[in-house]
């Protein structure tokens, strides 16, 4: 085995500076976490502060590198703010993973505009904020990788998640349009699409409807955390250089 081969299976970010929304908790949490266990200094973003410093406080006991940044995502400002403030702080930007978002279920006939507004602002218009705030330093060094949270919410539809459910198909849809404007500077694009993962917002739902959920899904079971970790420390690697505009979904086969 070459050694080229043996660095891609080993996953090495050492050396690149990444950024994560939604850092605080759940999926964010845990790809903060895979980042910086595979070399990444990471710069975890959320509005969460105290939950926040949990996060950074692990990757730090780990022996990684991580800094704790307050944001709104849909202050656009504040973004660019971020943004500057990591690249002068590492020398640069390689990895952004857009992951914040929230739910305000509601059937379409009860659901307030503020349910909706809410949801398309942090979903869709955070996802937009950062992507285009990050582009600018990664297009000047000539690489890099964004990969957007998206949701099987958004490639299927789900009864009481107009809201969500646009908010997701938005982010697919601004994944492949940016994929394909910044290919010439060798940054790719991706989305990956959870399906039920095991987190605070799926535990909500109760027992009796996860098990319902559970029969659904091929696999038999709820996803970990890790397992969409996993899916973005690929998209964030070597490994995943030609691939870009891609929706990878991790649902146990739940869209098949």
């Amino acid at each position: 085995m070459t050694d080229d081969i043996k660095s891609r299976i080993a996953t090495d970010l050492t050396g690149r500076s990444a950024l994560v929304t939604g850092a605080a908790k759940g999926l964010g949490r845990a790809i903060s976490l895979t980042l910086a266990a595979a070399g990444a200094k990471v710069a975890c973003i959320d509005i969460n502060e105290e939950s926040l410093a949990e996060t950074v406080g692990a990757i730090r006991a780990a022996g990684g590198t991580a800094e704790p940044m307050a944001c709104d995502v849909t202050n656009s400002a504040r973004v660019d703010e971020v943004v500057d403030a990591v690249v002068k702080l590492w020398g640069g930007l390689q990895i952004l993973v857009n992951n914040a978002g929230i739910t305000r279920d509601n059937m379409i006939l009860r659901m307030k505009d503020e349910q909706w507004d809410a949801v398309l602002n942090i979903n869709l218009k955070g996802t937009f904020l950062f992507s285009r705030a990050a582009a600018k330093p990664m297009m000047k060094g000539r690489q890099g990788r964004i990969i957007n949270i998206a949701s099987v919410s958004g490639l299927m539809g789900n009864p009481g998640q107009a809201n969500y459910s646009a908010s997701k198909a938005g982010v697919i849809g601004l994944t492949r349009t940016i994929s394909r404007e910044l290919a010439g500077r060798n940054i790719t694009v991706n989305a990956v699409a959870p399906g039920f993962i095991a987190t605070d917002m799926t535990s909500a739902l109760g027992e009796e409807i996860l098990q319902e959920i559970r029969k659904e899904i091929p696999l038999g079971r709820l996803g970990d955390p890790q397992d969409v970790a996993d899916a973005v420390l690929y998209l964030s690697s070597d490994a995943a250089s030609f691939i870009t505009g891609l929706v990878l979904t991790v649902d146990g086969g739940l869209t098949v």
